[in-house]
């Protein structure tokens, strides 16, 4: 892994995983909005900054060109197809053999095996709905993007994150492949981890088509269920 790309840079998530990929030796190309490249500023002349909607598919072309992986914030913003464009753009022009990894949340399933908790069955289909009718953010695309991921026969991982806090980091997080299994149930990672486990996913071919929901390492979940740690 020599060069990689980060699709949604300058997020809270993408900065942290821009920090991560450097502390790696690798080359960064940061792709993020044009208003939002100043948030990228402490990054000035160690990193290349493309400006442009993540869904356009001439920016995302540019942009992830002879990368040999790519992280991708699957943001569910606004009610045009964002999520779902970013998706499908990276898929459709990142190079043959490249490592992707995407990130979402808890709430995308991929067998249908998950069992979740009357909290994300309420943030999903009440406050989802409503912030869709707002035209704040679609829910309902980014289960699309993801759906996409999951019939792709690129080297992807799709990496589901629990609730987020800031703070330190704890370490690599623990994952399970079902949310609702115990050592997940501390539902807790500190977001500099979250993006400490993206990072780490490229060079873990163990990963390739897995969709981990991850926890932090030290909450209470992961400690007692040490044993089920997968990996």
């Amino acid at each position: 892994m020599k060069k990689v790309c980060i699709v949604g840079a300058s997020g809270k998530l993408g900065i942290y995983m821009v920090q991560h990929a450097l502390d790696r030796g690798y080359a960064v190309v940061g792709v993020c909005r044009e208003r939002s490249v100043e948030k990228l500023d402490a990054f000035k002349g160690r990193i290349a900054v493309i400006p442009g909607a993540t869904n356009d598919r001439e920016v995302i072309k540019r942009a992830i060109a002879r990368c040999d992986g790519v992280l991708v914030v699957l943001a569910p913003m606004g009610v045009h197809h964002y999520a779902s464009g970013t998706a499908q753009a990276v898929l459709d022009y990142a190079d043959p053999g490249a490592r992707i990894v995407f990130s979402s949340g808890w709430h995308i399933t991929r067998d249908g095996q998950d069992v979740y908790s009357w909290k994300i069955k309420v943030l999903v289909k009440i406050v989802g709905r409503l912030a869709r009718l707002a035209r704040m953010v679609d829910l309902d695309d980014q289960v699309e993007a993801c759906r996409r991921v999951f019939a792709s026969d690129t080297r992807w991982t799709l990496v589901r994150g629990s609730d987020l806090e800031e703070g330190e980091s704890q370490g690599l997080p623990v994952w399970s492949r079902h949310v609702g299994d115990p050592i997940l149930k501390s539902n807790i990672t500190r977001r500099v981890d979250f993006a400490l486990f993206m990072v780490a996913a490229l060079a873990n071919d163990a990963l390739v088509h897995e969709a981990p929901a991850i926890v932090g390492c030290k909450t209470p979940s992961a400690l007692a269920h040490a044993d089920l740690a997968i990996g």
